[in-house]
C-alpha cells in the first residue's frame, strides 16, 4: 500500500459562489490580500520559482490540493499489481471530496520532468474527477490534446513519460518553493500558485477590494497632467508633511 503520511486539514464550507469570486481575481491580487490578512505570511506561502503554464490565457483555478510524489527516470521496481494499486489509491485521492481540486505533484528525480505523468489521458482522467489543473516541477506533454479547461503549471515541457509512476499519495510536497499540503486551498494562475490559508479565505475577495480601490487613486493620478514625485508621496502619506 501506498504511504498516506496525511496531514488533514480543518475543511471549512466556502460556497460556489465564495470560489467563483476567489477565482475572479489573479494570484498576485491574492498575494496582495494575504499581505494584509496575514503578514506574516508575505515571504512564504507561494511559488517562487519559474514554471512553464501551458495555457495562460485560462483564468485562475481555486481548488483543494491533492498531492503525490512520482518518479520517472527509473522503473519503480514494484510488481505490475502493486503499481497499479498505487495508482488506482492515487485516482481515489483525486476524487476526494471537497472538490473542486487542484492537483500538485512533486518530481523526485534528479533533474525533475525526466518522464511527463501530465498528458492527453490524465488531463481528461483527473478534470473528470474534479481537478481543475495540475502544478508540478515536473514535465506536460500532448498540449495539443490535452483536456480544455485544464490548467498546466510545470517545470518544463517534455516528450516521453519514460517509466513515470506514482511513488506516495496524499503527502505534503514542494513545488517551486511552494509547501502544500493534502487539502490546502489553492489559487493559481500563470503567475504561479499561493496557499490560502483557510481561516481567511472568506476575507480575501474583500481585503483585495480595498487594496484594488487604493491603488487605484495612484494609477488615476499619475494618468494626469503634472503628476511628480511629490504627488505620489502626498498620496503614499495621505497627506502627511503637507503644509
Amino acid at each position: 500500500m501506498p504511504s498516506t503520511n496525511r496531514e488533514a486539514n480543518d475543511v471549512p464550507t466556502l460556497s460556489s459562489d465564495q470560489l467563483d469570486a476567489l477565482a475572479s481575481i489573479d494570484t498576485p491580487t491574492v498575494c496582495n490580500a494575504l499581505e494584509v490578512l496575514v503578514p506574516e505570511r508575505r515571504g512564504w506561502g507561494y511559488t517562487v520559482h519559474p514554471l512553464v503554464c501551458a495555457f495562460p490565457d485560462l483564468g485562475p483555478i481555486v481548488g483543494f490540493a491533492r498531492t503525490a510524489t512520482i518518479r520517472a527516470s527509473r522503473p519503480s521496481g514494484r510488481g505490475a499489481a502493486e503499481d497499479t494499486e498505487r495508482r488506482l489509491a492515487y485516482y481515489r485521492h483525486v476524487n476526494e471530496q471537497p472538490h473542486p481540486t487542484i492537483t500538485v505533484i512533486e518530481d523526485l528525480d534528479d533533474p525533475p520532468g525526466y518522464g511527463a505523468w501530465w498528458g492527453e489521458v490524465n488531463t481528461h482522467v483527473h478534470r473528470g474527477l474534479g481537478s481543475r489543473g495540475v502544478i508540478t516541477n515536473g514535465s506536460i506533454r500532448d498540449l495539443d490534446v490535452s483536456a480544455s479547461e485544464f490548467q498546466l503549471l510545470a517545470g518544463r515541457v517534455g516528450p516521453s513519460h519514460a517509466f513515470v509512476h506514482v511513488e506516495d499519495v496524499a503527502v505534503t510536497v514542494t513545488v517551486a518553493g511552494l509547501v502544500v499540503r493534502p487539502g490546502d486551498l489553492i489559487h493559481a494562475d500563470r503567475h504561479g500558485a499561493v496557499v490560502i490559508p483557510l481561516d481567511v479565505a472568506e476575507q480575501v475577495v474583500s481585503a483585495a477590494e480595498r487594496l484594488a480601490a487604493a491603488e487605484q487613486v495612484l494609477i488615476e493620478a499619475s494618468k494626469q497632467p503634472g503628476f511628480d514625485a511629490a504627488t505620489v508621496a502626498r498620496i503614499i502619506t495621505g497627506g502627511a508633511g503637507d503644509h
